[in-house]
Formats: C-alpha cells, sequence, structure tokens
C-alpha cells in the first residue's frame, strides 16, 4: 500500500468516526477535528506538503504518485 492510499485511507477513518461521535454520543466538538482534516487535505492537494505523508515516509511506506 502506498502513501497516498495510508494517507486517504487515515483522513477517510478519521472524519467518518469524527461523524459519528458528533451523531451518535452529542460531541459536536469533534466537528472541528472534521474541518481540520478536511482543511488539510485542501492544502494538501494544492502544496504537497502532508504531515501524515511525511512521518509515513520516515517509517518506511513506499511513497506513491501524490507524496514523492
Amino acid at each position: 500500500m502506498s502513501i497516498d492510499r495510508v494517507v486517504f485511507a487515515f483522513a477517510g477513518i478519521v472524519i467518518l468516526v469524527t461523524l459519528a461521535l458528533a451523531h451518535f454520543a452529542g460531541l459536536p466538538w469533534v466537528l472541528w477535528i472534521t474541518a481540520f482534516v478536511g482543511l488539510n487535505m485542501l492544502q494538501a492537494a494544492f502544496t504537497g506538503f502532508c504531515p501524515l505523508a511525511i512521518i509515513l515516509k520516515k517509517v518506511g511506506i513506499k511513497p506513491g504518485c501524490a507524496f514523492n
């Protein structure tokens, strides 16, 4: 699995978990985490900078097309 896929999977999981916590557990403050992940994905699309991708690269996961 490449860094790109891990980043997208991680972002998707975080978004779904925080939405579930906001809806089912009544924790609306976790939506700030959802907003942070969305904004980070947006800025990564334009700048190519993603902190998670940097960490995954150092761990040894092979890079994909987006995060070299």
